[in-house]
């Protein structure tokens, strides 16, 4: 078992730039990916960001404003986000794949606003 805590999700104006963070706790030994999806009011839940062994992946509508960093030391995954746009505006989740045997298993966070004002 993976468990994921979120923070740093707020209220900002457009332009603007947020950190959020997850931490994992739990089987992290297992976990071979890592990242980011949102979903926004009436959508449904798109990858962000993904980190892996084979590095880093975005989505193209946040390519070049977000970034996704990981510090294996503190278990923890970050998601730079600059030049924030309304559009913006979701509920990011952090996801980890982790595989026990020979079966892989998807872990989600609770979620943590991002409300992003014009």
């Amino acid at each position: 078992q993976v468990q994921l805590v979120e923070s740093g999700g707020g209220l900002v104006q457009a332009g603007g730039s947020l950190r959020l963070s997850c931490v994992a706790s739990g089987s992290t030994y297992a976990m071979n990916a890592i990242g980011w999806y949102r979903q926004a009011p009436g959508k449904q839940r798109e990858l962000v960001a993904v980190n892996s062994s084979g590095g880093s992946t975005y989505a193209d509508s946040v390519k070049g404003r977000f970034t996704i960093s990981r510090d294996t030391s503190k278990n923890t995954v970050y998601l730079e986000i600059n030049s924030l746009k309304p559009e913006d505006t979701a509920v990011y989740y952090c996801n980890a794949e982790a595989k026990f045997f020979t079966r892989t298993y998807t872990y989600w966070g609770q979620g943590t606003q991002v409300t992003v004002s014009s």
